[in-house]
């Protein structure tokens, strides 16, 4: 019997090689996310037309590369992090020794390696790798348990202080949003999580309101009271009390010994705006006037007098908003907030139908650091957070931390691609 002679398909040939490796991808996360990168460099162009700056330029190289480094990582199983999350933790912590050693210093940080010409700023690469490092440790520990969430944050510690003493405070309060939303996935008790930052709250409110510091440290005793497991409750409640009011006087000692000159202005303008508005408070006074100048609809593209005389400052950066705000308006912002929602809605459905604790705790990480900072980005523009160093994803320009952002697509999208069944929208 004569065997039928197969035929060379030219469209089975591309499908199998350029599309079946990645046929489970979550293609409305990854369109969302290469469409704000575009939208990113247009932005920065405006901010610096009349400059001769090219710097989005650069914003779209690095997204290219970002979008290579992407397919190729959503092509690996994500499994194989498990096997050498030990290994990047150790690399993520030295590098972070690293900066304090051979760090190029600038506006008061030393927060930078160079490479080749380029800065790198390690302590951006290293909020995924302490998405991995937790995932790793809660995949098959969940966080039910007290000891198990304290073996979470022993470890966490220590990168996040690493971070923190570079000092970079904008990017170790990632680092805590990223730790509570991983944990919160974990099954951990909500009012554990209120327990751990509780002791900021204390703190703000010991150099604000004292009797409201006394009242939130007896509020948080009641709190340990209910949620704390075992039969010495009274030990429990104090243990709550102690924890708030020992944060308060750290808080104090904070202020007076740690925090940067420049950081306690942040923080005092955002409580006065009035107080600076033309030295620490100006960025924030700026950008306000920018985007309530847009109205609806904006000017216009590359048609905002304040951006186009450069008015607020930073703004291709941790600013970008602002321009958005101003040159496309209300509307405009409108249709970039629900760009962000909608990334956060596919996050959330890759993290529900991974096919395992650790597929799902990836994603609920990068969740967590897109929401904690798309939230302080946008709300620092507007006068609704304090001024802080954190880029709005995809938006902003920074190479490392654009690099940052798609290496954590590719994670996530991994999760997507290796799911066991096809899931479909």
């Amino acid at each position: 019997m004569l065997l039928k002679k197969s035929r060379f398909s030219f469209s089975k040939f591309i499908y199998q090689s350029f599309f079946k490796p990645w046929q489970q991808m979550d293609m409305p996360f990854f369109v969302l996310a290469v469409g704000l990168t575009i939208f990113g460099g247009l932005m920065i162009r405006s901010t610096e037309i009349n400059q001769g700056l090219y710097d989005w330029v650069w914003h779209w190289i690095t997204g290219i590369v970002g979008v290579f480094l992407a397919l190729v990582i959503a092509r690996i199983p994500y499994q194989n992090w498990l096997q050498f999350h030990w290994a990047t933790y150790v690399l993520t912590n030295m590098s972070l020794i690293a900066v304090r050693l051979i760090g190029t210093s600038a506006k008061g940080a030393q927060r930078w390696i160079t490479v080749f010409g380029f800065n790198v700023q390690p302590s951006e690469f290293a909020k995924i790798f302490v998405i991995i490092t937790i995932a790793a440790l809660l995949h098959k520990r969940t966080a039910s348990k007290l000891n198990h969430v304290f073996y979470v944050l022993a470890f966490t510690a220590v990168p996040w202080l690493l971070v923190f003493i570079q000092p970079d405070l904008a990017t170790s309060l990632v680092f805590g949003a990223i730790v509570l939303g991983m944990l919160y996935w974990a099954n951990a008790n909500p009012g554990w999580l209120l327990l751990l930052i509780s002791p900021v709250i204390a703190a703000i409110l010991d150099n604000l309101y004292k009797p409201g510091w006394i009242a939130w440290s007896i509020a948080m005793g009641i709190v340990a009271l209910v949620c704390i497991p075992g039969r010495r409750f009274a030990i429990s409640a104090l243990g709550g009390l102690g924890l708030n009011l020992l944060g308060g006087e750290l808080g104090a000692f904070a202020w007076n010994n740690l925090l940067k000159d420049y950081q306690k202005s942040r923080l005092t303008v955002f409580l006065n705006p009035d107080q600076d508005a033309l030295a620490a408070g100006y960025h924030q006074a700026q950008s306000k006037i920018a985007i309530g100048s847009g109205e609806w609809f904006g000017w216009g593209l590359n048609q905002g007098p304040m951006t186009q005389l450069s008015f607020v400052p930073e703004q291709h950066t941790d600013f970008i908003f602002s321009a958005v705000g101003e040159e496309l308006g209300f509307i405009g912002c409108l249709i970039l907030i629900s760009a962000f929602c909608l990334v956060c809605l596919r996050l959330l459905h890759i993290a529900q139908t991974a096919k395992d604790n650790f597929g799902s705790l990836l994603a609920v990480g990068v969740l967590s650091m897109i929401i904690f900072q798309m939230t302080i980005n946008i709300g620092m523009t507007v006068g609704l957070a304090p001024v802080a160093g954190i880029p709005l994803p995809w938006m902003s320009y920074g190479r490392s931390a654009m690099l940052t952002n798609f290496i954590a697509v590719g994670i996530v999208e991994s999760v997507a691609n290796f799911r066991s069944r096809r899931k479909y929208y």
